[in-house]
């Protein structure tokens, strides 16, 4: 078998493409529905706690399907998986059509978060098994700048298209036609790759190619059950854990992105479309510049991208109530964008670093349920602040300061993972 991404070019792009479609998924449900939310789904005016729901149900559902993709990919394989995502999103278009009230959003959001937990997990885990380790940054750069760019497409495309049509007609067709696409190609285009990964552990270096070891866990059973799996991502290994605990934090952020943003930017006066691009502006911020975060990283190291990263986040967010305008709320939304495409990828690499390739998918399933579990938190953590404080406002501190303390956690328990840069002795 080959590795690399020019030998398995076709494959590549085909996931590549995969995960567009996944981030058009979310993306559809990330600036209509939130800004309509009062005068299109019946959500009082001022119900922080009821307004997060859907955000809360999302986070929670992603966060465990996260953790059982990974399992199920060990034994059914990456493909079935991914096909099952999608066949579990066909009827989310539907039920926004139809949703007499703000509980078929949350029902919608729940079949949204199966998905995502499964495809968006798989598009990953795939691309990693068929590519080189010295690949991994610019890999997994690759794949979340293919996915978030296609939530910030899908954040503008529908904006207009509720323009037009009607939010929920342009929610309808926009669903029907992406869901559609993805369901037909993850069973037509995709093949299985699990048997790259399982060649992996037997694969000889090249004569011409330095070996570096990477720092795996110490203690670890060839074939570790689910307990020890957990375990050892949660609290066991040091290193796992500050990775864990950033990914959580970090999707903060991208809570206040989906449910106070568009409220906020909508409270100040603008339309659908403005929110679309204002809220676009970070999303193509976060996923073209991955494009070289990704990459520096295979050449710099995870560990300080990833620290700064969340800084530079946290202050993007910071930024965003401090000023007013089309301009000002551009740029917070691109400083943040900037910091986020610093940490999003590389968190992601440095935990495929030091995960043994026999349990690589699950180590990569329980990072990912940590970290998508944050939306759900994160969601709680601003209805209560924006209760609390007695506005949205206070929402942003709330995120700003958590990414503060959690880069802070990360710097200190951190370390570098890049086998080249700080390999076994």
């Amino acid at each position: 078998m080959q590795f690399g991404i020019r030998a398995n070019l076709g494959q590549f792009l085909h996931h590549l493409m995969q995960v567009l479609l996944v981030g058009l998924t979310i993306g559809m449900m990330r600036n209509v529905v939130p800004a309509l939310a009062e005068t299109e789904f019946g959500v009082p005016r001022g119900s922080f706690m009821l307004l997060v729901a859907f955000v809360v149900a999302f986070g929670f559902v992603k966060g465990a399907m996260n953790f059982v993709a990974g399992r199920l990919a060990e034994s059914l394989g990456r493909k079935r998986v991914l096909l099952l995502g999608w066949l579990v999103a066909l009827p989310i278009p539907a039920l926004i059509y139809l949703a007499p009230s703000w509980s078929w959003v949350v029902l919608a959001t729940v079949l949204l978060g199966i998905n995502q937990g499964l495809t968006w997990s798989m598009t990953q885990t795939a691309k990693l098994d068929f590519t080189r380790a010295d690949q991994r940054g610019l890999v997994i750069g690759l794949n979340e700048f293919s996915g978030y760019v296609g939530v910030a497409i899908a954040g503008v495309a529908t904006g207009y298209l509720a323009s037009t049509l009607g939010p929920r007609e342009g929610l309808l067709w926009f669903g029907m036609v992406v869901i559609g696409l993805a369901t037909v190609l993850s069973w037509f285009a995709v093949t299985e790759t699990l048997p790259w990964a399982r060649d992996e552990v037997n694969r000889q270096p090249a004569a011409n190619v330095p070996i570096h070891k990477p720092r795996y866990p110490q203690a670890v059973s060839e074939h570790p059950s689910t307990k020890e799996m957990f375990a050892l991502m949660s609290w066991r290994d040091r290193r796992m854990a500050a990775l864990c605990q950033a990914g959580l934090v970090e999707k903060f952020v991208d809570a206040l992105v989906w449910v106070f943003w568009p409220v906020y930017l909508h409270q100040q006066g603008v339309g659908l479309p403005g929110i679309g691009w204002i809220v676009g502006i970070y999303g193509f911020t976060w996923g073209a510049a991955q494009l070289f975060t990704g990459r520096l990283s295979d050449r710099v190291g995870r560990h300080l991208l990833n620290a700064w990263g969340m800084w530079i986040c946290g202050l993007g967010v910071a930024l965003m109530p401090l000023g007013s305008g089309a301009w000002w709320w551009g740029a917070s939304a691109a400083v943040a964008g900037l910091g986020m495409a610093m940490l999003y990828p590389n968190l992601s690499a440095a935990v495929a670093d030091i995960a043994h390739p026999n349990w690589r998918a699950s180590a990569i399933g329980i990072y990912r349920f940590w970290r998508d579990l944050g939306y759900g938190i994160g969601a709680l953590g601003l209805g209560a602040a924006a209760a609390l404080g007695g506005g949205i406002e206070t929402a942003f501190w709330f995120v700003a300061v958590a990414m503060l303390l959690s880069g802070a956690l990360l710097f200190r328990w951190g370390e570098e993972t890049h086998p080249r840069l700080n390999p076994a002795t």
